[in-house]
């Protein structure tokens, strides 16, 4: 059973324009028609200028999936010291069985640089629960998820609440294809994140002490791979949420982000249908546009009194 999502409120759902409050398909008029995908909501944005310049669904609540790394890493980035070295503990790895890991071990020592590596590339969720407790202080991981919760509400993503850093399935945690855009332009504009969501191969190193050997891993987004111009992004997928996905992309001095919600892998997979949704966003003039991307701290802004 699908969980019901929080009551609809009409203001969170005109954030960006009036026009991306729909249930339906938003594009500009006289436009080719979008792809046919999967995704039961998804929004097509430019990561420079903000402007949104297409949408299903773009305010409809979904389920995130690993996409809810993302959250993490433009929460977390900017505090935590790459070169730190940190311990893995018993509760890191408290993960639901067979969901997606890097292979981290308990009393294992990484860096952060690392541990970042396994969350991106393989969406390892002991690895987030790691990054999580360093970035909550002496809450922990609860901290890390509240700390990822004010940070969504600043960047104005006002329908995600994350419950669990690593997007595995959680009573009430939800988010929006807006939202998530929004994240995601968050993440773009640090370029250590860049650097991370290019990265193709990184090692895992050997843990002497837990008698583990080294091994490499590989980013699993097949984009930077395959789609020319691809600057990243992140892949998801639950029972719950089906697959959902953020990839961007710069073309002719223009960077694109497509994120989507709620799909299947057939006949296309997610990070095809994100591709497929970055290929008509660049086809469409600049000045193609049905709403923004609000920018961070506008919506939570004190405003300023009218002087006597």
């Amino acid at each position: 059973a699908r969980p019901s999502p929080p009551p609809g409120v009409a203001q969170d759902r005109a954030v960006g324009g009036a026009l991306l409050a729909t249930a339906g398909l938003v594009v500009p008029p006289e436009v080719s028609a979008p792809p046919k995908i999967t995704a039961t909501s998804w929004l097509v944005a430019d990561l420079d200028t903000g402007q949104v310049l297409g949408g299903c669904g773009p305010h409809e609540y979904g389920t995130p999936a690993s996409v809810q790394k993302l959250l993490l890493a433009a929460t977390m980035l900017p505090r935590l010291d790459p070169k730190q070295v940190v311990t893995v503990t018993d509760e890191d790895m408290d993960i639901e069985p067979g969901s997606s890991a890097v292979g981290l071990v308990e009393g294992g020592r990484y860096t952060v640089e690392t541990v970042w590596l396994g969350l991106l590339l393989n969406s390892g969720n002991e690895a987030a629960n790691v990054l999580a407790r360093l970035g909550g202080g002496t809450d922990g991981a609860a901290g890390g998820v509240r700390e990822m919760n004010a940070y969504a509400h600043r960047l104005g993503a006002l329908q995600t609440h994350a419950v669990t850093p690593s997007g595995l399935d959680g009573r009430g945690q939800f988010t929006s294809a807006y939202d998530l855009a929004l994240i995601a332009r968050a993440c773009f504009a640090d370029p250590t994140f860049r650097r991370y969501a290019l990265t193709e191969v990184a090692r895992i190193p050997a843990q002497p002490a837990q008698r583990t050997k080294g091994f490499q891993i590989q980013n699993e987004n097949q984009l930077i791979y395959q789609y020319p111009g691809a600057l990243g992004g992140k892949t998801g997928f639950t029972d719950l949420a089906r697959h959902t996905y953020v990839g961007a992309a710069e073309r002719d001095g223009r960077r694109l982000v497509a994120t989507l919600l709620g799909a299947e892998s057939r006949p296309k997979r997610g990070w095809e249908q994100g591709a497929a949704l970055l290929d008509w966003g660049f086809s469409l003039p600049r000045t193609a546009t049905v709403g923004r991307l609000v920018e961070p701290g506008e919506l939570s802004a004190t405003s300023t009194p009218e002087p006597t």
